[in-house]
């Protein structure tokens, strides 16, 4: 029997925490049904109006309907603008047919999630963080199946399958590719590699702290390439491009396989991707988690300092103090990063994408039967 193709709707959208996992799914369920239909709901304000299109799959947009927190006229508008937006996702499910909804969480998810519960076609949800968001937790009650990043993640019937990411990242073999690495980042090939990165926005904190510590790190043979952030490049007094021994700086970095695979060890806030990722690869970390929000950078993290592989310290005690008593010792010692590197690979997941795939093409077939 010929089987017909697969027609998935993917929602998610906004931040690159939301759309990376997203896109890794859609390779997934590509590389198991080449002939598969896959179209991407996101908003026309987010990441997703450049990336989507970019990884070669088709983007439809919803209004954005944000969830006010407090009494406002936002909140008084919030029925008339969420039906309007599951009204655009119905047609959308409509038009491609949809045989199953995926869903990642962002603003846009929602009303996705609510347009297929009436449609009766099945939902299933990723989510990414340790503390779910709203969107995901109201799709997880409709859902034929739930995979998350975190064992500690609480959604009802949640399955452990680990974050999706690129495949250049997952089936990294940074041993194999260190050498390479450091030469493409113009970085000495046997010194101790501190990479630092605040992430695709930077995190001014962290590189104030690190640009202050610089002499102490050079003293101690330790090499640092600074990934800064867009637009956040360390200057000097004079405001020029800061420079230093054994420092080299760059606002960003085209495939941060290259910059793990370089790294000794990896100085980063601890958002769902990071952390799932260094554990996949198996890198010693330490991370320095947001100070505002709701907490949920932390608990990103616990599960992977408590197994030992990496290290946790709150942005207020981030100094170059900390740096020169705790990052300094830890880069000489190469049996500690060792025993780090291992406890992060015995908690990382390299093939959640695969996993996610599976469980999506099963929830079709379910509802087709």
């Amino acid at each position: 029997m010929t089987q017909s193709p697969l027609s998935a709707v993917l929602a998610g959208g906004g931040t690159a925490g939301h759309i990376s996992p997203l896109l890794a799914i859609a390779d997934a369920v590509r590389r198991e049904r080449p002939d598969a239909r896959i179209k991407v709901v996101g908003t026309s304000a987010g990441m997703e109006t450049r990336l989507v299109p970019a990884a070669g799959y088709d983007l439809a947009v919803i209004d954005r309907v944000p969830m006010p927190r407090r009494p406002s006229g936002d909140l008084a508008r919030l029925p008339a603008r969420l039906a309007r937006a599951v009204r655009q996702a119905g047609d959308i499910l409509d038009e491609a047919e949809a045989d199953v909804v995926v869903g990642v969480g962002g603003y846009v998810s929602t009303p996705v999630y609510l347009a297929a519960r009436k449609r009766k076609t099945p939902i299933v949800v990723h989510e990414a963080n340790a503390r779910p968001g709203l969107a995901n937790r109201v799709g997880a009650r409709n859902a034929a199946v739930v995979g998350v990043a975190f064992e500690e993640t609480k959604l009802p019937g949640a399955r452990w399958v680990g974050m999706p990411m690129r495949r250049e990242i997952s089936q990294l073999d940074r041993a194999a590719s260190r050498s390479s690495a450091r030469a493409a980042l113009g970085l000495e090939q046997d010194l101790p590699t501190l990479v630092v990165t605040g992430g695709s926005s930077g995190a001014a904190s962290i590189n104030a702290a690190v640009t202050a510590a610089l002499p102490v790190l050079a003293a101690a043979g330790i090499q640092t390439l600074h990934v800064t952030g867009r637009g956040k490049a360390a200057a000097d007094a004079e405001g020029k491009s800061l420079t230093a021994p054994l420092y080299r700086q760059v606002e960003y970095v085209d495939g941060m396989e290259q910059a793990y695979a370089a790294a000794d060890l990896l100085l980063a806030r601890s958002g769902a991707g990071t952390v799932s990722e260094i554990a996949a690869v198996g890198l010693p970390a330490v991370l320095v988690p947001l100070p505002h929000g709701n907490g949920e950078q932390a608990l990103n993290a616990a599960g992977l300092v408590q197994a030992g592989g990496a290290l946790l310290v709150r942005d207020s005690l981030f100094t170059p103090e900390w740096i020169a008593g705790n990052v300094v010792p830890l880069l000489q010692d190469t049996s500690a990063l060792q025993q780090m590197a291992e406890a992060s690979a015995a908690r990382g997941i390299r093939d959640a994408d695969a996993q996610m795939a599976a469980l999506i093409l099963e929830a079709a077939e379910r509802n087709e039967a």
